[in-house]
């Protein structure tokens, strides 16, 4: 890739090489299924097939929440799909979502399956169906909504923008970098400023807003997101810091967080959740204990 200062644009841009970067070799400029793979199914009404990202966990950790609420209906089949190996682009997994990214989800409790694709539509489908942690009222349903939007707009310029160019692409391009860390930081002022104010992102309650955030910047501040931390200095923000911790002692959110995880500590990675048993017995490290 040549550096910004030597590249100028074509009159007409076509794809004639890979971009580079960590995500090269499943980057494309056309949309469908590059071959055919039927999604496997399991016995709960909820099938999810996702990857522990940060768009993943927001969906097991909404269902790990229903679940704790006594929501039965929430049981899930939570399968893996692994991204870097285009697993996304099987003719299954793009007949559930034809913009081939995770997380997805298939609601199969009634007489014609449901397909939800985006991460902030299933936090509202699986809101509305199960009447939890979206607030009824209409000022605070607002409030809670504009947040969950305030997330799926913001996050792009924090992932695809920051955390490409600092940590993915394959060269380090200094105004690049300047432009989504001053984007990244002006995020979490947003974020601190309204948790100076507000024990939840909504207001007194938790919601879907709570759940939708925490992955992208509860992570970042707590120093999971692309070893970013000090170049962002993510200790200033004590407001947010204090809201990840609180959401980090619920047990659901341990929970969420563990689901489709492919790093970290064995003991932390649960591959596939068919049971919720699995959290004791199916972790990394109890299935190479067993040999």
């Amino acid at each position: 890739m040549a550096d910004s200062s030597d590249y100028t644009p074509p009159k007409v841009w076509t794809w004639n090489k890979e971009s580079g970067g960590r995500f090269a070799s499943i980057n494309r400029p056309i949309a469908g299924s590059t071959h055919e793979k039927e999604l496997p199914v399991g016995r709960h009404p909820l099938q999810l097939y996702s990857l522990g990202t940060p768009n993943g966990v927001k969906v097991t950790i909404m269902l790990e929440e229903l679940l704790a609420k006594g929501h039965k209906g929430a049981e899930y089949d939570a399968w893996l799909i692994k991204i870097g190996e285009g697993m996304q682009f099987g003719s299954g997994f793009v007949e559930v979502n034809p913009n081939s990214k995770i997380p997805a989800l298939l609601d199969r409790s009634g007489p014609k399956p449901i397909r939800v694709f985006e991460s902030g539509a299933i936090l509202v489908y699986l809101a509305e169906k199960f009447g939890a942690f979206l607030p009824t009222n209409p000022a605070a349903r607002a409030e809670c909504l504009s947040w969950l939007f305030w997330q799926m707009g913001s996050a792009p310029y924090l992932g695809g923008g920051f955390g490409h160019f600092y940590a993915y692409a394959p060269s380090k391009m200094e105004y690049a970098i300047d432009r989504f860390a001053m984007e990244t930081k002006r995020q979490l002022d947003v974020l601190d400023r309204r948790l100076a104010e507000s024990r939840f992102i909504a207001g007194d309650d938790y919601t879907i807003a709570d759940m939708a955030i925490f992955p992208w910047y509860g992570g970042l501040v707590k120093g999971w997101l692309y070893n970013a931390a000090e170049f962002l200095s993510v200790q200033d923000y004590k407001h947010v810091n204090r809201w990840a911790d609180m959401l980090l002692e619920r047990p659901t959110v341990k929970r969420g967080r563990m689901v489709n995880r492919l790093s970290g500590e064995p003991s932390s990675q649960l591959h596939e959740r068919h049971d919720a048993s699995d959290f004791e017995t199916r972790t990394q490290d109890k299935i190479a204990a067993k040999g």
